[in-house]
């Protein structure tokens, strides 16, 4: 092949890249890779708990403890991220979090004191809630309805590949180096990737942004203030949602692996090698359940409603969960928790979706960040509870509890949430 030919080759690739129907793709990649790491960051400790709770001289409730400092940071900056994000824009908020975040990780690496690892899981959790609304809202401005859920879960899905990848890595870099080393190369790679973003995004242009508002409930010049957004009914139904439904999949992230070592009898090693197993089923399955419900929108179904009716077909597998302390062996939790997790990602996913369809553009990220802040809220709750009884009366009523948090929240949807439109009642 010629030079020139080779030239030509190149210049139609940057050419085509370069059209919008493309860049769009190309955001949601670079959101894809931020989520990614945003999980494995923040599943650091889960899959070193044991070697943290000796390093620091934890018990389980020293550990929980830790864990809250994170999300209790994390649930109150969720609601603030959101709203920098609709009054700054994605492109600037994300590259701050991400930045932060990552520097945040570096500080826990080389933490001599429990007081200084603390410190750094709460600055984490202060800057790990920007990806979500700047994701949602990025989203919601370059695809229609007809395809935002298929974008917005395949943005979403890196926080399963995330979880996947996180045992394999992280026991990968700890037992090959030291833990330390994996909380600072993971901060190394969180920084790229805030340079990354700084240079890909842009916002769409004007046909493409009026292409995605058709599907929303109004143009971008309207939108609730602060203040009338607290007075509407979905608002509150989203917050109920998220505060009752959230809890299991910090579960899922938070001690699921701890569990299997610690109740199930799995090594290290061996969460390297199985414990990424219930987050692939549960991102794979969730990106398929985001398409059945775009699929369901081509169909002639509204979007919203297709939403709901696609929670409808899956919400009560995740009632399985309830038979987990009565298992006998790690494989049959590890199944059990796959089907969990993979209603936990639908959910996750399609709560975005639906946020996005029931509110003006302009208060999507606000309303993303109130309902991830209340989330979290709930799962520092559950897991306050989780950590004393975990060590003192077992699981079995954890799981109990669980079973019947995603049929509640299934109830709120189509009881509360509906489109809300500015200058209405």
């Amino acid at each position: 092949m010629s030079k020139e030919n080779l030239l030509f080759g190149a210049e139609s690739i940057l050419k085509n890249l370069g059209k919008p129907e493309n860049r769009r793709w190309g955001i949601v990649t670079i959101l894809f890779i931020a989520i990614v790491f945003n999980y494995v960051d923040r599943q650091l400790v889960s899959v070193l708990k044991p070697i943290l709770k000796v390093e620091f001289s934890l018990d389980d409730s020293g550990y929980a403890f830790i864990v809250n400092i994170f999300t209790v940071c994390y649930a109150t900056m969720y609601p603030i991220t959101g709203w920098l994000v609709d009054k700054f824009g994605s492109k600037k908020v994300l590259f701050w979090g991400v930045l932060t975040w990552s520097i945040a990780c570096i500080g826990g690496g080389i933490s001599k004191t429990v007081s200084q690892f603390g410190f750094f899981r709460g600055m984490l959790g202060v800057a790990e809630p920007t990806v979500f609304p700047a994701q949602l809202k990025a989203v919601t401005v370059w695809f229609p309805g007809k395809l935002r859920a298929t974008a917005n879960g395949l943005c979403q899905a890196g926080g399963s590949i995330g979880a996947i990848v996180a045992p394999f890595l992280v026991a990968w870099l700890a037992l090959s180096y030291s833990w330390h080393t994996a909380f600072i190369v993971m901060g190394v790679v969180g920084i790229l990737i805030a340079i990354l973003w700084r240079i890909v995004y842009k916002d769409p242009p004007a046909y493409i942004q009026q292409e995605a508002l058709q599907s929303t409930v109004s143009d971008d010049i309207n939108g609730f203030s602060w203040k009338e957004l607290w007075k509407r009914k979905s608002l509150w139904g989203v917050i109920m949602v998220r505060f009752v439904s959230d809890p299991v999949w910090y579960f899922c992230l938070f001690w699921l692996p701890g569990y299997l070592q610690e109740e199930s009898g799995l090594s290290l090693a061996q969460i390297g090698m199985f414990g990424w197993i219930p987050f692939l089923i549960a991102d794979v399955g969730a990106v398929g359940t985001s398409m059945l419900s775009d699929k369901i929108v081509r169909k002639g179904s509204s979007p919203l409603l297709a939403r709901k009716r696609m929670l409808l077909m899956i919400t009560f597998f995740s009632s399985l969960c309830v038979f987990t302390p009565y298992l006998d062996s790690a494989a049959a939790t590890i199944v059990v928790f796959s089907v969990v997790a993979l209603v936990c990602v639908s959910w996750l996913f399609t709560m975005g979706v639906i946020i996005a369809e029931s509110f003006p553009v302009k208060n999507v990220a606000s309303v993303q960040g109130i309902a991830g802040g209340f989330g979290a809220l709930g799962a520092v709750i559950f897991n306050y509870f989780v950590g004393q009884l975990m060590g003192s009366y077992g699981s079995e009523k954890i799981f109990l509890v669980m079973a019947f948090l995603h049929p509640l929240a299934l109830l709120m949807v189509w009881v509360f949430i509906k489109p809300e439109r500015p200058n209405t009642g």
